[in-house]
């Protein structure tokens, strides 16, 4: 099937509202193409849409802190470069959806607390 032009822009108006991200984007775009349809009803349908709820993540944050200790203590020892790794940990636990500004908020207040 054919994407139409309103269908296309109806999809990137759910990038640029934070509804979606660009990989799920991707992946609702293959799906309006074998469907025909439209990008807001294949979010809705799927539960694609972007994972904003502070105490979800936060959950998700906690919970890779505690599976992945060493590389919170490299982080806190002073190797940095292992904050992409545990933030990546979290979007990957939350299938992609997780919103990156709240992970990378969450993630932060959680790193910067002392150690228990």
């Amino acid at each position: 099937m054919t994407v139409t032009p309103d269908a296309l822009a109806g999809l990137i108006r759910l990038v640029d509202s934070g509804t979606i991200s660009g990989p799920t984007a991707k992946e609702v775009f293959e799906k309006m193409i074998a469907s025909g349809r439209p990008a807001a009803a294949i979010v809705e349908a799927e539960g694609l849409g972007r994972i904003d709820d502070e105490a979800s993540v936060e959950a998700a944050v906690r919970q890779v802190l505690a599976t992945n200790g060493d590389a919170v203590s490299q982080y806190r020892a002073g190797k940095k470069q292992t904050y992409g790794f545990l933030v990546g940990q979290v979007i990957k636990s939350m299938g992609g959806k997780a919103n990156p500004a709240l992970v990378n908020a969450l993630m932060r207040r959680e790193l910067d607390k002392e150690p228990a």
